[in-house]
């Protein structure tokens, strides 16, 4: 897959990983038009062919801000229809970040308001820099979160302390999205990109076949009763006993070496 986008940086750091950074620190890294476009391109690639991608993480340029949200500037003046337009951009662009079929790590390095905070929540999980703080602003603007905010908030802090988060508008440190059930880890700085790539290069060692049916599993679950739930999992599970993949582990672990999983 070819990575060529104007507002997004691509990189390899190591083998399976994708890193991508947003990349418009003159602006904070708030999402305009192309930066939806951008994200829309290469998410929905991702969905149709990870390829030997198994993890991906995304960041944001500078040490200010993941994401502001949505780039206010561009948006001043736009007619309904061109606002309700973008959003459809906007929208769709995340949620091929949720449904990605490899784990998405965010790396939260500043300040992700807003969509950048929706962002952040679409990942399979979060980690973040002291200086992180997030918030979900859009109700003193007029509006109301429109990318996932007002679902994937209330399923990982709770749907008391969502409302308070959602109803206020105020941001809210690192240290409080670790308490809340929001962020997983809160590491300095310096040590945010190298705590979150050792951790994908963790989750890469591992069976892919396995971990995309893990997520699916989870993911799928949470929507439904338990009982359809427990299906899903045995679903998932049996489609994994016939696989290379399964094979591959259990000779691996008899043979007292790291297993060489396929590329995917």
């Amino acid at each position: 897959m070819l990575y060529d986008y104007e507002t997004l940086s691509i990189d390899r750091p190591q083998e399976f990983v994708l890193l991508v950074t947003i990349d418009r620190p003159e602006s904070r890294n708030a999402m305009n038009t192309q930066m939806g476009r951008d994200l829309l391109d290469l998410f929905g690639g991702l969905l149709c062919d990870p390829g030997d991608v198994r993890t991906v993480v995304v960041t944001g340029a500078g040490d200010q801000a993941f994401c502001a949200g949505g780039d206010l500037k561009e948006r001043n003046g736009m007619t309904d229809e061109a606002w309700r337009l973008q959003h459809v951009i906007f929208e769709q662009a995340l949620y091929h970040v949720m449904d990605c079929p490899v784990p998405v790590i965010a790396a939260v390095n500043g300040a992700a308001f807003g969509g950048g905070c929706e962002m952040a929540l679409m990942a399979d999980f979060v980690y973040a820099s002291t200086n992180a703080r997030f918030a979900l602003t859009e109700v003193t603007l007029g509006i109301i979160p429109g990318c996932g905010g007002t679902q994937n908030l209330p399923r990982a802090a709770g749907s008391r302390r969502a409302k308070e988060i959602l109803f206020t508008g105020s941001p809210f440190t690192a240290q409080d999205g670790l308490d809340w059930g929001i962020v997983n880890k809160v590491v300095a700085p310096a040590e945010l990109l190298p705590a979150v790539l050792a951790t994908a290069s963790r989750i890469a060692e591992n069976g892919p076949l396995a971990i995309r049916q893990a997520k699916r599993s989870v993911d799928l679950g949470q929507g439904t009763d338990r009982k359809t739930a427990l299906g899903i999992e045995v679903e998932a599970y049996n489609r994994l006993v016939s696989t290379e993949d399964r094979r591959e582990g259990v000779l691996a672990f008899n043979e007292k070496r790291k297993p060489r999983f396929l590329a995917r």
